[in-house]
């Protein structure tokens, strides 16, 4: 069903924030209209301000879309709240991109976490020419592209922490960034993020990649994605490198190793050399 948009009226209190909104808009209108992320959100459900929820969403989107300056969306974004899980729909509804949130009230931190990690999805799924992408559930590497987007998750969440503490959207949020910084931490320090003690990350993944391809946990995706985030954060122009992922053949049968071949085949030139950083951390034969 189609809630209602509701409208943005700037208040009083938002019109600090607006300033942030609006350096966001002129910097995305200097790529061209493709680069500016449009968002409807129905923001009743959330029992949260449409201007506060639109603020975090771009602040979390923004930390990554800002290293992506080759990728454009043909549409806009539909945000509603999803009581089961967050997703993003591979079908678009009125032209717009859909993603739904498992979140609400001012519970910042999760809206930036869950919207970092589907926005990821949608320039994988959304991003540049979508027809020729291989978007699907019934993928046995879809773990892959879950871990990516974990990955976009914390690195928004570090980059937002660091952006907060001298330019929030407001100014009253300043101090936000230390939960922002806190939030990423309890996620990367969480024991079932971890190792088990006495295992290397090479004997365990090539002893746990058969059962993620069959289905992928969220807790096996991050203790992956914790071993990918330093390469992004010293290197965060390879986010530009995740519109190429789906760009492969439609094998079900594929292996991870051959996808990454393929990732590497597909890619711009310049994002070649950082696939293959990805690839060196994973076993050779996984």
């Amino acid at each position: 069903m189609h809630l209602p948009h509701i409208p943005v009226r700037l208040s009083r209190r938002a019109f600090a924030g607006a300033l942030f909104l609006s350096a966001f808009h002129r910097w995305a209108l200097a790529a061209g209209d493709d680069r500016t992320l449009d968002l409807e959100i129905d923001a009743g459900p959330f029992k949260a301000g449409v201007n506060d929820i639109r603020a975090v969403l771009l602040s979390a989107a923004g930390e990554i879309w800002k290293h992506c300056p080759n990728t454009h969306f043909q549409f806009g974004f539909r945000i509603y709240r999803n009581d089961k899980f967050p997703i993003t729909h591979y079908a678009r509804e009125k032209g717009r991109i859909v993603i739904g949130l498992c979140t609400g009230d001012t519970y910042w931190s999760q809206y930036a976490y869950q919207f970092a990690h589907e926005f990821c999805h949608a320039i994988m799924d959304h991003a540049n020419d979508p027809q020729h992408l291989w978007a699907t559930e019934e993928n046995p590497n879809k773990w892959f592209e879950e871990t990516l987007c974990e990955v976009g998750s914390l690195f928004a969440l570090r980059a937002m922490a660091r952006t907060w503490e001298t330019a929030p959207p407001f100014p009253n949020w300043k101090s936000y960034a230390a939960k922002l910084a806190g939030y990423a931490a309890d996620r990367m320090q969480d024991p079932k993020h971890q190792l088990p003690e006495g295992q290397n990350f090479a004997a365990w993944f090539t002893a746990t990649e058969p059962e993620q391809r069959r289905k992928w946990t969220r807790e096996n995706n991050t203790i992956i994605a914790l071993r990918l985030l330093p390469l992004f954060e010293a290197e965060p122009a390879g986010w530009e490198a995740l519109p190429s992922l789906l760009l492969c053949t439609h094998d079900p049968q594929k292996s991870f190793a051959r996808l990454l071949a393929e990732w590497q085949t597909n890619a711009p030139a310049a994002q070649r050399a950082f696939i293959e950083k990805i690839a060196g951390v994973f076993p050779r034969n996984g």
